[in-house]
Formats: C-alpha cells, structure tokens, sequence
C-alpha cells in the first residue's frame, strides 16, 4: 500500500491543491484499499476453506476448523491490512502539493 500511495503522490497533490483536505485524501486512499481488502479476504477465506477440506481427507489428525476459525482470521487479517493502508495514507495527507507539483 505504500508502494501504490507514493505512485499517486502526483495525483494525490493534485486533489489537495483544488482543495481537497486531508481527511478527503484519506478516505480516498482507504477506500480503494477497503476494495482490495474485501477482494483478497473473499478469495483468500475461499481457497482456505476448499483446501482446509482437502487436507482434512487427506492427512491423518488433521480437522478442518469451524468458522470462527475462518472469521478470526480474517479479521486480525483485514486489521493488520487496514494500518497497512492508514499509516502510508497519514503520511500522504501530509505532503505539500507544491513541493510534489513542482519536483514531479
């Protein structure tokens, strides 16, 4: 997430020299990563439940976990992610559009 807020620092200077704030950038940044998020918990939470049933049948003592499992996970994940997302996205709201505009 920090590799992609800093390829959009340019368009992010942008926003907040038209008068975008901080919190608007903010809640931009977070909300494309909230997308990816649900993206990659969807499938993830998906493939874990397809291949937790096949190794159950395949390997002796092992038990495929109940859905609280699934659903901890997935969100301890989906925390550990969103500070991935928030911390970059502070550190954006920060930068000077002209320093950006002028340097890019």
């Amino acid at each position: 997430m920090a590799d992609i807020t800093v390829q959009r620092q340019r368009e992010l200077a942008v926003r907040m020299a038209v008068g975008a704030t901080g919190a608007d950038v903010l809640r931009l940044l977070l909300s494309d990563a909230a997308r990816v998020i649900a993206v990659g918990l969807v499938l993830g939470v998906g493939a874990a439940f397809a291949l937790g049933r096949v190794l159950a049948s395949q390997l002796y003592g092992v038990t495929a976990n109940g859905p609280w499992m699934y659903a901890l996970v997935a969100t301890v994940l989906a925390v550990v992610a969103f500070f991935a997302a928030a911390l970059p996205g502070l550190r954006a709201t920060r930068i000077d559009p002209a320093v950006v505009l002028r340097d890019g």
